[in-house]
């Protein structure tokens, strides 16, 4: 798009952006299932999430307005916040241009509007060990910045094994000579706005419709230590050949959420 995109009235393009983690690990006694659910609950609950959505919020320079906020039974929580419009900009590259946003000890980035939300879902499997912990960010936002300048502080901020992310551009405005525009930025790919360090870190697949301003990124971790997957335990208190037959089930898990079908 042209820089010097002249619009009639508001911008009513919504940019909308579903950032989803997954952290996977084995936990092989009914006791282990049951503290890691614990472990998942008191890490993520509502009052933590809401300041993980408080921290968005401040590093892309928009205003809280209200906060909704609920832990569940047997587990799980969420969070909604009504975040204010800020003035963007457009003269400066960094708001407009596809590229990594801040990091999260930087603030510099701004949102236009108009929501931020998480909810998080902890599950254990009760026969193979297999516990996943799944957490739904979604920022929706209305003007010229994208939502994607808060996806680097997002990543950067939680330890993932795999993350899949939707990008949409919904609606249309209009230029001053009433032609209407369906997108206001350019965007090839949701990795544009990725840090070299999470490129280099994660296996990526693209899939991408772009005549509708759809864009969809999946992550999957590169590195395994088994270590960092064992929950109430370590490799060194096992066998090798438990070992292997965990990685195995690990491995399977994670294959089956990145590729979204299950595996033989």
């Amino acid at each position: 798009m042209s820089d010097n995109l002249r619009l009639h009235g508001f911008n009513n393009l919504t940019s909308s952006l579903s950032f989803n983690i997954y952290d996977i690990c084995y936990a092989k006694t009914e006791e282990q299932r049951a503290a890691y659910i614990d472990y998942i609950d008191e890490l993520y609950n509502a009052e933590r999430l809401t300041q993980i959505l408080k921290d968005v919020t401040n590093i892309i320079g928009a205003h809280v307005l209200n906060i909704s906020r609920q832990d569940y039974e047997p587990h799980g929580a969420s969070v909604t916040i009504l975040i204010a419009e800020h003035e963007l900009d457009e003269t400066d590259p960094e708001q407009t241009e596809p590229g990594p946003g801040p990091l999260p000890e930087t603030v510099v980035a701004h949102l236009d509007k108009s929501h931020v939300t998480v909810h998080s879902y902890p599950e254990s499997h009760p026969d193979n060990g297999i516990s996943t912990f799944r957490l739904d960010i979604d920022v929706s936002t209305c003007g010229h910045i994208s939502p994607l300048k808060a996806l680097n502080y997002l990543i950067h901020s939680f330890d993932s094994d795999i993350v899949t992310m939707d990008y949409r551009v919904r609606g249309f405005t209009r230029d001053v000579d009433g032609k209407k525009l369906f997108i206001d930025h350019d965007i090839t790919s949701i990795q544009d706005y990725l840090a070299e360090d999470t490129k280099h870190a994660y296996q990526m697949i693209d899939v991408n419709v772009y005549q509708e301003n759809m864009f969809h990124t999946k992550m999957l971790l590169k590195d395994f230590e088994l270590d960092n997957y064992l929950f109430g335990t370590s490799s060194r208190d096992i066998t090798f050949e438990e070992a292997r037959d965990i990685e195995d089930r690990l491995r399977k898990e994670m294959l089956e959420i990145f590729y979204s079908r299950n595996l033989d």
